[in-house]
């Protein structure tokens, strides 16, 4: 039983059907197809607005390719400190940018404040010919932490990036889980809060390789579509892509997961809440938990095979639920942790 991630599940069933209903017959390749404009229209629907919106099959190529045309080459991008593109993503950022520079913002439970942005932007030097520029900013929602950033922190934070004429990115690898915890529309938590690029995940929700780059700012769109194709996403069988995210929004299937899937981690923290000596290190907003546990019981629940990381502190674990995520399996870890706990 793996806690690790989101990512280590496999495809939702409406996503498996998809892809096999968009397998038959013979359609024009590289998204010149009525399955993909018909994704595209609908994945651009949720936000009630007119966006462009290109697929990509990674988390990783949503986010560089997003910021490769928010910043020229001297640009800077302002991001929090262990925020996925900067600690996870290989240097992907700046190369898809051609150089430009990440300057990583600490700040508490994975989120930084429009205050600590402000500052940041005055320290980077900005007219200093020594210094990359200030070009964009990205937050992560729901952060790695699992924690949320308000539509009042969204709005402050869009209100600093417009004083200094930069743009606004949005890290959305598990943006459904956002929504569906805050009970806001896409829609509020994304243009309407000030947000020009959103890069919106499902793969950790039920996809099987497909991620989605929203631009509000559709200025940008031309140049993005020549960025996909050089960094090698614009695929050749794009339907197949297109059909995942076609079902991933229909009949709100990517709320549907991702309540499921904060709902899990609720019934998960609510157990470990009652067993003596383990305490969550952090409110559980979504569907990511950080609990610290005596030594003997992480010690003891990986003898017993169970999967998960430690991080986030001292004898803290973390544990990240999915869609699917069983209710069997959430008990046995429970119970598990309550044995070691001597309980």
């Amino acid at each position: 039983m793996n806690f690790a991630s989101d990512n280590i599940t496999g495809a939702a069933p409406e996503i498996i059907a998809a892809i096999q209903a968009a397998n038959g017959g013979a359609l024009m390749p590289y998204g010149n197809d009525d399955v993909t404009h018909a994704a595209e229209a609908k994945v651009a629907s949720i936000f009630e607005t007119e966006a462009d919106v290109f697929f990509v099959a990674t988390g990783t190529a949503s986010n560089a390719l997003a910021l490769s045309v928010m910043t020229p080459p001297t640009g800077a991008v302002f991001c929090h400190l262990g925020a996925h593109l900067n600690d996870t993503e290989c240097g992907a950022p700046e190369f898809f940018s051609g150089g430009a520079k990440l300057l990583p913002i600490n700040g508490a439970d994975g989120k930084f404040t429009a205050e600590d942005l402000n500052s940041a932007i005055a320290a980077s030097g900005v007219g200093n010919i020594h210094h990359a520029q200030a070009a964009a900013v990205s937050i992560t929602q729901a952060t790695e932490t699992g924690s949320l950033y308000s539509l009042d922190e969204v709005t402050a934070i869009s209100k600093v990036c417009k004083t200094h004429s930069l743009k606004l990115h949005m890290d959305g690898s598990r943006f459904a889980n956002a929504v569906a915890a805050m009970g806001c529309s896409a829609a509020d938590l994304t243009w309407k809060a000030g947000v020009d690029v959103l890069s919106f995940g499902a793969t950790k929700n039920g996809a099987l390789t497909a991620e989605a780059v929203v631009l509000f700012d559709r200025s940008l769109s031309k140049e993005f579509g020549f960025r996909r194709k050089r960094g090698g996403h614009l695929f050749s069988k794009m339907r197949l892509l297109a059909a995942q995210m076609d079902a991933y929004v229909s009949d709100d299937l990517w709320l549907k997961n991702a309540r499921q899937a904060n709902a899990n981690a609720a019934r998960m923290a609510d157990g470990l809440d009652t067993i003596d000596g383990i305490e969550q290190s952090q409110s559980v907003q979504a569907n990511i938990l950080f609990p610290r546990m005596p030594r003997p019981v992480i010690d003891g629940l990986k003898a017993d095979g169970f999967g998960f990381y430690e991080r986030g502190g001292k004898d803290v674990i973390r544990l990240v639920l999915a869609f699917d995520t069983r209710a069997e399996d959430i008990d046995a870890f429970i119970e598990a942790a309550r044995r070691h706990a001597g309980g």
